[in-house]
């Protein structure tokens, strides 16, 4: 039988929602391997509206995080509530700055940050029930959020004597993530490889936290399907 995988979405854009590249390398992954996929958003405003060709906020305007991650998931899917952990055998979590300014709130706490209600009740659910957990980018400060101690990830590397690797230009979220509790592993360049916690059933990706091209990026999202596949068995 074909598992059963959701894939939560933050919104549709590298700053402010899903990070587009990576959401589709993880839907073309999953149905390259027979998943029958859905796909869930939490049903609120985004923490702001970026506009993409300059990078800055765009004032005055609001967007809807389910709305927007309808773009990507070609209109079929889901408010988050409506997740059943008993409905699925893993969930993916794609990255983007909408997984750090609308799933949680670390763009705007760091390490101080809180996860969504909706999405912290799903990732308990999920490691409760033992069933896999995949986050990439990002996103795995999610797990070290809401699971226990010493859940193992991998956003990249860390920054260099407190400086930032401008290969990882979001390296600053690897010691945010180890202060709420998470055990990080390393991916070098091409972060091709995912991180794999056995125990807790958590597979990672570091994605575009390197800036790497389209192809590596869609490689390293394959590399953590791969490992959600492998704790699957």
């Amino acid at each position: 039988m074909s598992p059963k995988i959701a894939v939560v979405l933050s919104g549709c854009g590298v700053y402010d929602g899903s990070e587009i590249t990576e959401a589709t390398a993880a839907l073309i992954h999953l149905s390259r391997k027979g998943a029958e996929v859905k796909c869930f958003a939490p049903d609120k405003p985004q923490m702001h509206v970026v506009n993409h060709l300059t990078g800055e906020p765009a004032e005055g305007e609001t967007r809807n995080v389910l709305q927007e991650s309808a773009r990507i998931a070609r209109g079929s899917i889901s408010p988050l509530k409506e997740l059943d952990v008993n409905d699925f055998d893993a969930v993916v979590f794609p990255g983007g700055f909408g997984a750090a300014k609308n799933l949680c709130n670390l763009a705007v706490k760091g390490k101080d940050m809180e996860v969504d209600p909706e999405v912290d009740t799903v990732l308990k659910g999920f490691h409760d029930a033992k069933k896999v957990i995949g986050l990439s980018c990002i996103a795995p400060v999610l797990a070290a959020k809401s699971l226990p101690d010493g859940v193992k990830i991998t956003m990249g590397l860390p920054p260099t004597e407190g400086e930032e690797n401008e290969e990882f230009p979001h390296s600053w979220a690897v010691p945010a993530a180890e202060a709420m509790g998470a055990k990080h592993e390393n991916s070098d360049k091409p972060c091709n490889d995912a991180c794999i916690d056995k125990e807790n059933k958590v597979v990672t990706c570091a994605a575009y936290m390197y800036s790497g091209k389209p192809h590596e990026i869609y490689d390293s999202l394959g590399a953590m399907v791969d490992g959600v596949y492998e704790l699957l068995e």
